[in-house]
């Protein structure tokens, strides 16, 4: 940076040809001449002009490079070969995080939901898992509450691994892969939305349970849209699985083996590319999990092919899972909140007749027969339960790998601090080893297949 003297002449003039033009052009002397540096990009083309070499620095993004969200990727290139790769994050950071740390626990789950955009419930379960575990009420929430959260993650999968493999398509020229991944996701959307009252940014699974029961309609619309998804993703193997062009763009590239994995903390498709089953659902179940009948879909492959062939299995293995939900939801009914009315709210909420607001029962409840009730309800909305002091750590099996959620109670009305390991967060350490020593060309492909979502990764 350069600034202006006393006297009107530029200090560094000489060396800034902006700061002597201000001089020639007799500026006022509190005028201030600033030269913006870009960092690590300055850094890198100093690098290869001293080495006198013919390479390119490449700076691509921070705008989408590959739809996942803003995604910067420093590319060093000899020809169309790329010899150093770098990702840079933090462009959509949001301070969630932070900002759960000044509202009820309860709140926090409207926060948590929104950091990876696609995978929502996920957030949500993982962090009202920790938050019972603090609470002490991980052996109380009701077996059906449980069931749901499961029908809603593995909706949530699937929704996610579509949009994975038509993104994915997309970038690579296949529109159609796009255009029946999203038709085939808005199927999932549609029964979502009727369950929860919102595609996405759901906040539906809360601390104890879940929000409300399933409306009426919900099994009927369940058991329709399977067999409708399965038609679908069997439309997406034909024109996946063995095309010649898509495995010519993926066999082979964006390769990352075991012990890479290992190193760098990837979980999730990537991980299983290599053969290993790991699988939180499997190795350490939560909600029931253990109580399903599914495979853990691994291939040998490590390469971008054999990611895009375990989303697309995984994908049948969460219908079977869905389906065995829809079961166990029709067989009968039962509470769907923890029966602690520290924490639960007096009546159970539920959609009126014209599906918006609170039921009249619900009304009726808090309103009419109970001033305790309404007292009751009133401070659990606005100032909240107290969660007993301590931390804990729970993780669930995501879309993308192992999402963690750690929480530390000080004993208040909201958590002392909240922290998500994200799997896109690890997994994108893998951009330096899938890219380095491969063609430009393919580094779009590499980073769709590890799947990131930079809500996730900046939170």
């Amino acid at each position: 940076m350069s600034t202006q003297t006393s006297t009107g002449t530029p200090t560094g003039a000489e060396h800034d040809p902006y700061a002597s033009s201000l001089a020639d052009d007799a500026v006022s002397d509190t005028s201030h001449v600033f030269n913006a540096t870009g960092g690590d990009w300055d850094d890198l083309v100093d690098e290869a002009s001293a080495l006198h070499e013919e390479r390119i620095v490449v700076n691509m993004g921070p705008q989408h490079p590959s739809t996942h969200g803003v995604l910067r990727l420093i590319l060093e290139l000899d020809g169309e070969t790329v010899t150093e790769a770098r990702a840079g994050i933090g462009y959509l950071h949001t301070g969630i995080e932070k900002n759960m740390e000044y509202r009820t626990w309860v709140q926090g789950v409207t926060f948590c939901t929104r950091m990876d955009y696609l995978t929502p419930m996920f957030q949500e379960t993982a962090y009202c898992l920790a938050m019972e575990k603090l609470l002490g009420i991980t052996d109380e929430i009701p077996e059906r509450a449980s069931v749901i959260r499961v029908l809603m993650m593995e909706m949530t999968r699937i929704s996610s691994h579509l949009i994975c493999l038509g993104t994915g398509g997309m970038e690579m020229g296949a529109t159609t892969v796009m255009t029946v991944g999203f038709r085939e996701r808005e199927r999932l959307l549609r029964v979502i939305e009727m369950i929860t009252g919102l595609r996405m940014n759901n906040a539906y699974i809360r601390p104890g349970g879940v929000a409300q029961d399933l409306p009426p309609g919900s099994i009927d619309a369940l058991r329709e849209m399977v067999p409708e998804l399965r038609r679908g993703l069997g439309e997406l193997e034909a024109l996946l699985n063995e095309n010649p062009i898509l495995k010519g763009r993926t066999v082979d590239v964006g390769v990352l083996d075991l012990a890479g994995c290992m190193a760098l903390g990837i979980t999730g498709p990537v991980l299983r590319s290599t053969g290993l089953p790991h699988d939180l659902r499997k190795v350490d179940p939560y909600c029931g999990y253990e109580t399903y009948d599914f495979d853990v879909i691994t291939r040998t492959s490590q390469d971008a092919y054999g990611r895009l062939r375990i989303r697309i299995d995984e994908m049948y293995e969460s219908l079977k899972i869905v389906e065995q939900c829809t079961e166990r939801l029709q067989a009968g009914e039962g509470p769907v909140m923890v029966a602690d009315k520290k924490i639960a709210w007096p009546a159970q909420l539920a959609l009126g007749g014209d599906g918006l607001g609170n039921s009249l029962d619900h009304i009726r409840e808090i309103m009419g027969t109970s001033m305790e009730s309404l007292i009751h309800h009133f401070k659990l909305v606005t100032e909240g339960f107290r969660v007993p002091p301590g931390q804990a750590y729970q993780a669930v099996e995501s879309a993308k790998g192992e999402l963690g959620c750690h929480l530390v109670s000080d004993g208040g009305t909201r958590p002392y601090r909240a922290h998500f390991r994200d799997p896109s967060f690890n997994n994108l350490q893998a951009v330096a080893a899938m890219c380095e020593g491969g063609q430009i060309a393919d580094v779009i492909v590499a980073v769709a297949s590890i799947d990131p979502v930079m809500g996730g990764v900046d939170r």
